[in-house]
């Protein structure tokens, strides 16, 4: 599926390669002294703004945030409420980023309160070496703000 996606042209407005660095960038900062396991994530709102984020571990692993999450909150506190595209990286402690990371389910989820189904996730070892999927591959049948009876305030 993802080479299908690498051509399509709603792609278009979408800085892939741009992402891609702007989370290999953001990767360097994770907090991860407990797993070795450092991620960087950016997401890109539909004004085409770019917010980054890496995963920050504890101690005791419940309160640890993933990349994805810090750069959707980072998007959220500046006022952004509907997200384009992520670009995310992740391997262990290291400059070579070896495997491809996906987000977690949680991320899944967080993810679709602020975007559609048809949201881009990249999934990156470089800037060269890259898989994309839409949102609904990756979760697909989702609980989104849609199926709730309350009006939803943006």
């Amino acid at each position: 599926m993802e080479s299908e996606l690498k051509s399509v042209d709603f792609l278009q407005d979408i800085p892939v390669k741009e992402l891609i660095c702007s989370a290999l960038e953001a990767r360097k900062k994770a907090y991860a002294p407990y797993s070795g396991y450092m991620v960087g994530a950016a997401v890109l709102t539909n004004e085409l703004r770019i917010y980054t984020g890496c995963n920050i571990e504890n101690a005791s692993y419940t309160p640890t945030i993933c990349a994805e999450r810090t750069a959707i909150a980072k998007a959220v506190s500046e006022g952004w409420r509907k997200l384009k595209a992520i670009a995310v990286v992740g391997s262990e402690q290291g400059d070579m980023v070896s495997q491809y990371a996906f987000p977690c389910g949680v991320c899944r989820q967080v993810i679709r309160e602020f975007a559609g189904e048809q949201f881009i996730v990249i999934v990156a070892k470089s800037e060269s070496d890259y898989k994309i999927y839409r949102l609904c591959e990756l979760l697909p049948e989702s609980f989104g703000p849609e199926n709730l009876k309350s009006e939803r305030k943006l």
